[in-house]
């Protein structure tokens, strides 16, 4: 599995999750080495090879979606590519899973380890409530989830108009403290991890781990802002067919 991550975090027996790295595909650069998105301009033979690897490496069956910084929740289904930012399952051996590559991935687990989800949450989707629809979509008491928040861009290297901070103060104001002012005035440095858990916490969800990655300064990852011409990495969780 080369340098992929295993989660650190206390989630059932039967529980499996992974975050990939750029090692172990066949993608030439910018998009080397295992870039799994397939609408980067990558070679599709290439794409196609490393999501083989993934899948023959895992030993599970990967659900693709289409991401659109939506609200979208779907029942994962490796059969088809579901326009969704996230995905659920109750079925052993099917992994939700989405791409990434600054974004914050947030893989979540009914504490009884029943069902799992992931969502794909970058700024406009942790306003609009992603992470929350998420955590609705597993059907259970939100205190009886568990989230683990993956790599996403850090806050030093985070840098937004006063329109994406307003976008969550208006609604949140406690929110407010996930922001910074920039060195550039009238700009700010945000915290999508601080983010995440803010509005977690509001809905219920505080059983919530990770965070401490930076996309954009740990060349293990793919970051967009680091170069818009780039691969996406993956974040899988999965019931253990054992």
């Amino acid at each position: 599995m080369n340098d992929w991550l295993i989660p650190d975090w206390p989630a059932p027996a039967g529980i499996k999750s992974c975050v990939t790295t750029r090692e172990g595909g066949v993608s030439l650069a910018p998009f080397d080495a295992l870039n799994l998105g397939d609408h980067v301009d990558d070679d599709p033979q290439a794409v196609a090879s490393n999501r083989l690897h993934l899948t023959s490496t895992l030993n599970v069956r990967p659900a693709w979606l289409k991401q659109v910084h939506g609200l979208g929740v779907t029942q994962a289904d490796p059969t088809r590519v579901v326009e969704a930012d996230a995905s659920w399952t109750a079925t052993p051996g099917i992994a939700c899973t989405i791409m990434t590559a600054d974004c914050l991935p947030a893989l979540f687990c009914t504490l009884d380890g029943a069902r799992v989800a992931a969502a794909h949450a970058g700024w406009r989707g942790l306003a609009s409530g992603i992470l929350e629809a998420t955590a609705d979509s597993l059907g259970v008491p939100p205190e009886q989830i568990m989230v683990w928040l993956g790599p996403a861009i850090g806050q030093q290297s985070f840098e937004v108009g006063p329109e994406v901070r307003e976008a969550f103060i208006s609604l949140h104001p406690h929110t407010a403290e996930a922001f910074i002012p920039s060195e550039n005035p009238g700009r700010f440095m945000a915290d999508l991890y601080a983010l995440g858990r803010l509005r977690l916490a509001a809905h219920g969800v505080t059983d919530v781990y990770g965070g401490g990655f930076d996309t954009f300064t740990d060349p293990r990852f793919y970051s967009y802002r680091r170069s818009p011409r780039n691969g996406r990495f993956a974040s899988l969780i999965w019931i253990d067919r054992a």
